[in-house]
C-alpha cells in the first residue's frame, strides 16, 4: 500500500503519518516513511530517538552526492545535467532504520533563478517516481499541502491520498484544493481523516461540509498527544486509544481501496 498523506500545516498530518507507518510495521509489513515536508518532524512522530534525529540530513541538501549523481556543477542553474540518475540505492543508504521501518528525509527542493528546473528537483522527482513505482514496501508519504514534490510520473504508484482536516473552515478549503491537485495528477481515491475532534458538533462540521470525500475516521483532541511531543515521545509508544483508532483507519482505507478495484 502506497500512501500519500497531506493537509494544511497544523492539522497533525505528520502525527497520522508516523502512527500509521509504526501500525504498518507492527503487522508485520515492511514500511519506508518518507518526509518530504519542509518543516521535518515525522523521525520524531514515529518515535526515533533524538540522537538519532539530530544527525538527520535531509536528502535534497546532500550537495556533493547530488552532483556526482546528476553531473551537475555546483551553483549552476541551466546548465548541463542527467536526466535519469541512479536512484537506486539511495533508499537504504540514507533511511534512519527501526526494526522493519525505514525513514528517508527529502527535504525541501531550493528555488534558483526564478525556477527550478534544477539537479536537486530532478532527482528528488525522480527518487520519488522509483521509491513509488518499484520498491515493494508499504510507503507513507508526509507531504505539505502543496504536492509541489510529484509528477504524474510518480503519482502512477499512489494508491490513495489521505487529506488531515480539523473541524475549521480554512482546513476543509485546503482539503478540497488538494483534492483537486490530486485528481490532476490523476490520483482518484482521495480520503479525508479528521484530526482534534472534541465533540459531536465537531464531527457534524466536517460531515456536513465534505460530503464528496470518503471519511476513513476521526481522532480526538487529546492533550497526551501534545503531551508527548513535549516529552519526545511517539504517539504509537504513549497513546494506547489514538493507536487503536488508527488500526481502524487504516482497516477502513483497505477496504474502501478493495472496493474501489
Amino acid at each position: 500500500m502506497k500512501i500519500a498523506i497531506s493537509g494544511k500545516g497544523g492539522v497533525g498530518k505528520t502525527t497520522l503519518a508516523g502512527t500509521l507507518a509504526r501500525v504498518i510495521a507492527a503487522s508485520g509489513h515492511k514500511v519506508l516513511a518518507i518526509d518530504a515536508d519542509p518543516d521535518a518532524n515525522l523521525a520524531s512522530a514515529i518515535g526515533f530517538p533524538q540522537e538519532a534525529v539530530a544527525g538527520i540530513t535531509p536528502f535534497a541538501e546532500m550537495t556533493d552526492f547530488i552532483q556526482e549523481r546528476t553531473g551537475s556543477q555546483k551553483g549552476t542553474y541551466g546548465g548541463m545535467f542527467k536526466l535519469n540518475p541512479r536512484v537506486d540505492d539511495i533508499p537504504d543508504r540514507f533511511s534512519l532504520n527501526r526494526e522493519n521501518l525505514k525513514l528517508l528525509v527529502l527535504g525541501t527542493i531550493p528555488e534558483g533563478g526564478g525556477g527550478c528546473y534544477c539537479p536537486e528537483s530532478v532527482i528528488l522527482k525522480y527518487l520519488l517516481r522509483h521509491i513509488l513505482l518499484q520498491r515493494d514496501e508499504s510507503i507513507i508519504l508526509d507531504m505539505e499541502a502543496g504536492l509541489e514534490h510529484l509528477g504524474r510520473g510518480a503519482t502512477r504508484g499512489i494508491d490513495a491520498f489521505i487529506v488531515v482536516v480539523e473541524p475549521g473552515s480554512r482546513s476543509l478549503q485546503t482539503a478540497r484544493q488538494i483534492r483537486k491537485l490530486a485528481g490532476d495528477l490523476g490520483v482518484e481515491q482521495v480520503y479525508v481523516v479528521a484530526n482534534k475532534i472534541d465533540n459531536d458538533e465537531d464531527r457534524n462540521f466536517v460531515t456536513d461540509n465534505l460530503k464528496e470525500f470518503k471519511i476513513l475516521g476521526f481522532l480526538d483532541y487529546d492533550r497526551e498527544i501534545v503531551a508527548a511531543d513535549r516529552r519526545d515521545q511517539a504517539p504509537f509508544d504513549v497513546n494506547p486509544r489514538m493507536v487503536e483508532n488508527v488500526k481502524t483507519i487504516y482497516s477502513n482505507l483497505r477496504a474502501g481501496l478493495k472496493s474501489a478495484e
